[in-house]
């Protein structure tokens, strides 16, 4: 049986690392998949420290995973490491499930990214398997739902779709113009994602995520989303560097993401088409929630109240 390769990108936080590895090693059908472990260079000398204390982990869990360990001797950053591990792993394997450092694992994770790997491999408007969920209530049926939004958050795609990225997106930024196009991008004026491929393509921010969201929507895709969340972010205590205002996050903790107890084969939809009912529940709450939690936000609430949004 071919192996599933999983890509753990880790820099320099030691806990975070030792325990999403634990999280990882308790996951159902870990032994079908070939784990990599990609160790970011250092930025400057100050941060070698914590960046050694973080590949010691990786070291002394490797041997017990059977995983491949990448040390990188220079600093890609975030977005650049992701893209060339993902990329180099759809080439050589056809497909890849990714983590990072800051997650905790549901030890149904793998089960599930593999059986929907499997089930959409041929579905070319499948884009992601997402293992991410926002703390909303869903509908009990089925385990999974089809959304036109990805995650970054614990996931996986297919050399197929991974194709489709590109770090330019020529065209992006006078699409964005259009009005109609703004708002069906920001998820119905729910979170502003117009305004972070912005940011990107003016070179303010570094982000894979955004440029594939970009790739994604103008392909009309979709991607396959849990109805509980399988995976924790527990990046949001002031250790990450890409960390933002979203203390809503941290719901509901990784004390309960054991919760979601999957004892065979998840239920996953027959169709491959938009659950109306689950995104509406995502817009609403992203709507109500998100942006009252932030000075940005409310300021970006205002701003949609005075447009009509």
């Amino acid at each position: 049986m071919p192996v599933t390769p999983i890509a753990l990108f880790t820099y320099n936080r030691p806990e975070h690392t030792a325990r999403v590895l634990s999280s990882l090693a308790r996951c159902k059908r870990l032994d079908e998949c070939l784990l990599h472990v990609y160790c970011d260079g250092p930025k400057t000398q100050a941060q070698a420290p914590l960046i050694e204390a973080s590949r010691q982990v990786v070291r002394k869990e490797a041997e017990k995973l059977g995983a491949v360990v990448i040390e990188r001797d220079e600093n890609l950053g975030l977005a650049r490491s992701v893209v060339e591990g993902v990329t180099d792993l759809c080439e050589r394997f056809g497909r890849v499930i990714v983590v990072e450092d800051d997650l905790v694992l549901n030890p149904s994770f793998l089960a599930y990214m593999l059986q929907a790997l499997d089930r959409y491999a041929a579905d070319e408007n499948v884009y992601q398997v997402s293992g991410y969920m926002f703390p909303v209530a869903q509908p009990a049926k089925p385990d999974a739902f089809f959304l036109p939004l990805i995650t970054t958050w614990g996931w996986a795609t297919w050399k197929r779709a991974w194709r489709i990225f590109d770090w330019n997106a020529a065209g992006a930024l006078e699409r964005l113009r259009d009005p109609a196009v703004r708002k069906q991008f920001d998820l119905n004026n729910s979170y502003p994602y117009a305004v972070l491929l912005e940011k990107q393509l003016n070179g303010l921010t570094s982000s894979w995520g955004i440029l594939f969201w970009w790739h994604v929507f103008k392909a009309h895709g979709l991607a396959l989303h849990p109805r509980r969340s399988l995976v924790w972010n527990g990046g949001f205590d002031g250790s990450g560097t890409h960390c933002g205002d979203q203390a809503w996050s941290n719901e509901p903790g990784a004390r309960v993401i054991d919760d979601w107890s999957m004892t065979g084969s998840f239920e996953f939809p027959a169709n491959v088409s938009t659950h109306r009912e689950a995104f509406e529940n995502i817009c609403r709450f992203l709507k109500k929630e998100q942006y009252p939690a932030s000075l940005s936000g409310r300021i970006w609430r205002k701003l949609q109240l005075v447009l009509g949004a």
